[in-house]
């Protein structure tokens, strides 16, 4: 078995379950490098103290299991068949008793634990989300090298999107450059949908894309991502279209100031919490607490957000091989909004930042 497996396997074995049932596709791909998106059908992997696991997926997608490197175990199902009679059949087989199950409580559905609970009706369930969030956070050589080539496209993304930039344009026009380009070379998925947005659009953190233009004195925030090889990247950059206000320029070095300090703060050991409270007493010294409206960032890998959330209550420390972003904003409605954010790899004696697109501001 994989070194993944064989982690959650020891770790049955110390809490007394007897086995784990994975539903969710980045925790499936994670455990044995198989992606794909089943849409209703069900997706799943058994995992077991000492057995060998077992995959389930329909039939459509045992090939690409095994293309993946899959070699133990796989129930392979039709539309036309009831997955959970073929589970049940397949256990009898192995004569496997379950007394406890850890289970991906944030992702199962109702009527899937329904469906487990028939099979299993003397069984107890915990949580399985803790020990993956575990396992998931700390990235090896592998995923640093995909995280490294994704946070590089995103970086081009954003060039692209400078570039792109000219009066008139719509933001839905620049935005559909970026992808474009992205898609020629080879990414067929953005981590979450694209965000340009200009003028005071802007002060709207999950503002959505349409079909305003650029006039002079705009800020234009882009927010984008790509997958590659089943792992995201996350960059925003926000730059000046012709000559800005002194009040935006404040609001801008302020951001500016605020997300280098917190970048310069991370290292093994550090509190999430602390790097935090550096980017926003920078924003509240500043005048401008009440319009940072969320946390300093996230964790990054398979999904766009993953653990830990990045807020300053967490006294989580800092641990080599992590990564996350660092992304303060300032969002006041009557100037525009700023955002700045990189991708960070905590490295054995600090930490180095994935994306390297220019942070200073551009006057396009």
């Amino acid at each position: 078995m994989n070194q993944r497996i064989q982690k959650l396997s020891s770790w049955l074995t110390e809490k007394d379950i007897t086995c784990s049932f994975i539903t969710s596709t980045p925790n499936v791909f994670y455990l044995t490098d198989f992606y794909t998106d089943p849409h209703e059908r069900l997706l799943g992997l058994f995992v077991f103290q000492n057995e060998e696991p077992i995959l389930i997926c329909p039939n459509m997608e045992v090939a690409q299991a095994r293309h993946a490197g899959w070699q133990y175990e796989i129930i392979g199902y039709s539309d036309t068949d009831n997955p959970w009679e073929l589970i049940q059949k397949s256990l009898l087989k192995r004569n496997v008793t379950v007394t406890r199950m850890a289970l991906e409580k944030e992702h199962l559905t109702l009527d899937r634990f329904e469906q487990i609970q028939r099979l299993f009706p003397s069984t107890s369930f915990v949580s399985a989300e803790e020990k993956l969030h575990t396992l998931r956070m700390i990235k090896d050589e592998k995923e640093v090298s995909i995280l490294q080539d994704a946070a590089a496209l995103a970086d081009y993304g954003v060039e692209v999107g400078v570039q792109a930039i000219a009066e008139g344009k719509s933001e839905l026009d620049i935005l559909a450059t970026i992808e474009f380009e992205l898609k020629k070379k080879g990414i067929r998925q953005m981590s979450f949908d694209t965000m340009v947005l200009t003028g005071l659009k802007t002060a709207a953190p999950h503002g959505k894309p349409g079909l305003e233009t650029i006039t002079k004195g705009d800020f234009v925030l882009f927010d984008l991502g790509v997958v590659l090889d089943g792992y995201c990247s996350d960059i925003t950059r926000t730059v000046a279209f012709g000559d800005i206000t002194e009040k935006q320029r404040e609001v801008y070095d302020t951001v500016l100031k605020a997300q280098v300090a917190a970048v310069n703060v991370c290292k093994p050991g550090t509190r999430v919490g602390d790097i935090d409270r550096t980017a926003r007493s920078i924003i509240s010294d500043a005048g401008y607490g009440d319009y940072f409206t969320h946390r300093i960032g996230h964790g990054l890998g398979i999904d766009v957000h993953e653990f830990p959330s990045m807020n300053e209550t967490n006294d989580m420390q800092l641990q080599q091989g992590m990564a996350f972003t660092i992304e303060p904003g300032i969002y006041a409605p009557e100037i525009g909004g700023v955002r700045i954010e990189d991708d960070m790899l905590v490295t054995s004696d600090g930490a180095v930042t994935l994306t390297k697109f220019p942070k200073e501001l551009i006057i396009k």
